[in-house]
């Protein structure tokens, strides 16, 4: 099964499943997608390399060591950078040593959002709903008491607001579960 990311400049259109959760296989290429899609590009090799130690050693950035950086520095430039350059996910120059991000960085990001293990079902809460809506719809058709106490104006006004409302939750407890830069670890100008 193909999932579309959109075109590349590598010649393909879209990745396969097992090809996105190659790229996703690595923590560090989680990681960079994960950085690279919470700042303004492009990035310079070095300041990516810290803040990946620093994510990968649960330390503020100042203190990552320089066997730290360098260790990860040397992953990034020699293995997983072409990598994600190839399949189109970064743009890697490395004559410059920066990163920056394609169409398709946010794209593969989707398979990184966060699911807390108490996240509602939102699936099943959408069907839940379909099923009220159609329910309500049906009562009206055939002039069922209760639904008859409000006229078609005044259910279709509910359930619309519902279904907004419904949606509006959604969205903002999706917001509070992303990654952000701040979980990279603070600037070294601000320690």
């Amino acid at each position: 099964m193909n999932v579309g990311i959109g075109s590349s400049a590598s010649g393909f259109d879209d990745l396969s499943r097992s090809e996105v959760f190659a790229l996703l296989g690595n923590e560090r290429r989680r990681y960079l997608v994960q950085y690279m899609t919470s700042v303004d590009p492009p990035v310079e090799l070095g300041e990516l390399a810290t803040r990946i130690a620093a994510r990968e050693h649960g330390i503020a950035v100042a203190r990552v060591s320089s066997c730290q950086r360098k260790r990860v520095y040397t992953t990034l430039q020699q293995l997983h950078l072409p990598k994600l350059d190839e399949a189109g996910i970064v743009d890697y120059d490395a004559d410059r040593g920066l990163v920056d991000r394609t169409e398709r960085t946010d794209d593969l990001a989707v398979y990184l959002e966060v699911v807390p293990d108490e996240e509602f079902p939102w699936r099943e809460y959408y069907l839940a709903l379909g099923a009220v809506f159609a329910g309500v719809t049906a009562a009206l058709w055939v002039g069922v008491y209760p639904p008859t106490l409000l006229s078609t104006l005044g259910w279709a006004t509910v359930l619309s607001v519902l279904l907004t409302a419904s949606a509006a939750v959604q969205v903002l407890r999706q917001r509070r579960t992303r990654l952000s830069a701040a979980e990279f670890g603070p600037d070294p100008e601000e320690e």
